[in-house]
């Protein structure tokens, strides 16, 4: 079992900042392809990014590459997306989750663990 929880969410402008951040504890983090998705209102759910268990390759969605980058450190346990230029359409609740895997997967349900997630709002 592997708990995560989701942090760094809030308002912000268009063409603004946020980092999330995504801290699990349980099982060995080192273990895990971490993910982003994403669940914009009225939309369904979305990959965002992901990276692998030693950080040697990250992928992420055509919407956000270019401004968003996935990073872990498996000292802290912790798995972080930076958005930059953030746009309105990025506007939605992000959830971390977990994939016992061992490829990046953009499909959500590859993913056995799940955080509360956090919302972002990017007002125009």
């Amino acid at each position: 079992q592997v708990q995560l929880v989701e942090s760094g969410g809030g308002l912000v402008q268009a063409g603004g900042s946020l980092r999330l951040s995504c801290a699990a504890s349980g099982r060995t983090f080192s273990n895990y392809v971490m993910g982003w998705f994403r669940q914009p209102p009225g939309k369904e759910r979305e990959f965002v990014a992901a990276i692998t268990r030693s950080s040697s390759s990250t992928y992420y969605a055509d919407s956000v590459k270019g401004r968003c980058t996935i990073s872990r450190d498996n000292a802290k346990n912790t798995v972080y997306l930076q958005m930059n230029s953030l746009k309105p359409e990025d506007t939605a609740v992000y959830y971390c989750a977990a994939d016992l895997g061992n490829r990046i997967s953009t499909w959500h349900a590859s993913y056995e663990y799940w955080g509360q997630g956090t919302q972002v709002t990017v007002s125009s």
